[in-house]
Parts: C-alpha cells; sequence; structure tokens
C-alpha cells in the first residue's frame, strides 16, 4: 500500500511539473529583430530581464536553410535577425521595441556602421497584428519627432520562418570577447546599453 502511495505521489509531481512547464511556455511570446549583425544584438536583448533566449538567425528570404557563407554574399534576401523569447509579464514587447530602436541606427539602408548589404538591413518581423501596430505605430512617432536627422528606414514585415545560425554564432560575444571585433565594436555598445537601460537588465 504505501510502496503504491509512493508510486502515486510520483506520478503526481511529474504531473504538477508539466502542467506548470506547459503553462510557463503558454506565457512566452517571440519576437524577430534585425540590427546588423546578430553578434551585436544576441549580446544586447540577451541581458534583458524577462528574455528567456536570444537566438542568433536568419529571415526575411527566399532561400530554405541558408549557411552563413551564403548570408554573406547579401543574395539570399535573408536578414541576420534574432528571435527572442520572453516573458510579457516581465517586460512587454513595448519595451523591447525601446530597445530596439536605441541600440542601432535605423535611418541606414541595409547598413549598420561598416556591415553593408541587405543581411544587415533595420527589420522588424512581426508575429501577430499587436506587434505590427506598436511597431508601425513606434516608427511614426519616432519619425514625426524628428529624433533622428534622417528618415527612419526601418523595414517592418510579416514573420514567416527562422533559420536557427550555425552553433558557432551562438552566444558570440561571451565566447569571444576578446576578438578585435567584439572587444572594439560590440563592447561600447554593451557599455553604452548598459547606462541607458541600467534598470531592466538582468
Amino acid at each position: 500500500m504505501k510502496l503504491i502511495k509512493y508510486i502515486l505521489s510520483i506520478f503526481l509531481m511529474i504531473f504538477i511539473n508539466q502542467a506548470l512547464k506547459a503553462q510557463n511556455n503558454r506565457n512566452m511570446e517571440l519576437a524577430t529583430f534585425g540590427t546588423g549583425c546578430f553578434w551585436c544584438t544576441e549580446a544586447i536583448f540577451e541581458q534583458l530581464k524577462g528574455v528567456e533566449s536570444a537566438i542568433s538567425g536568419y529571415s526575411g528570404g527566399t532561400v530554405k536553410k541558408p549557411t552563413y557563407k551564403e548570408i554573406c554574399t547579401g543574395e539570399t534576401g535573408h536578414a541576420e535577425v534574432i528571435q527572442i523569447t520572453f516573458d510579457p509579464e516581465i517586460i512587454t514587447y513595448k519595451e523591447l521595441l525601446e530597445v530596439f530602436w536605441q541600440t542601432h541606427d535605423p535611418t541606414t539602408l541595409n547598413r549598420q556602421g561598416a556591415d553593408v548589404g541587405t543581411q544587415y538591413r533595420s527589420v522588424i518581423f512581426y508575429h501577430n497584428n499587436e506587434q505590427k501596430e506598436l511597431a508601425e505605430g513606434f516608427k511614426k512617432k519616432l519619425d514625426k519627432a524628428g529624433i533622428y536627422n534622417n528618415p527612419i528606414v526601418t523595414e517592418i514585415s510579416d514573420y514567416s520562418t527562422f533559420y536557427k545560425a550555425e552553433d558557432y554564432h551562438q552566444d558570440y560575444y561571451n565566447n569571444n570577447k576578446s576578438q578585435s571585433y567584439c572587444s572594439f565594436i560590440i563592447t561600447p555598445k554593451i557599455e553604452k546599453f548598459k547606462k541607458v537601460f541600467k534598470d531592466k537588465l538582468k
């Protein structure tokens, strides 16, 4: 009898854990952004409270399962993006947009600094109508307010497919901080980001 009760209690614990996990999964939402090189973008967004993961990858093109070498040609139509899994009860999509607009230059067409090509375009791939309305509304307000010297050229498009980038691209900054691109390009961005959004950091 004791053995039966013990087994039942184990099954009950497993059921509860699975139910809680399923509930947590339902609460999570996705956001997909491109702000140039995904090494920079990933390093920024993964530090935000409420962001469960920030995965580097490719989206917006026509080539299926593209490689990084193909992406670098600028002929796949894909942009370097990150796909963010976030908890909207901790950080909202609107707050993610605030970080998006302030951590790159949305006025340079197909370019971020020395990185040039359609793969480096500023882009928001919305996952639902609410995200679309928020992104388009935010863009209009920024343009109307004249925040930037030049018009915003950020693409706002319907999300279709995301292809995860090769493993060595994942968490690239943390794994390669001594690399010249990381130390001279990404680190200054990270330091500026931390000062502006210090209240949102993990």
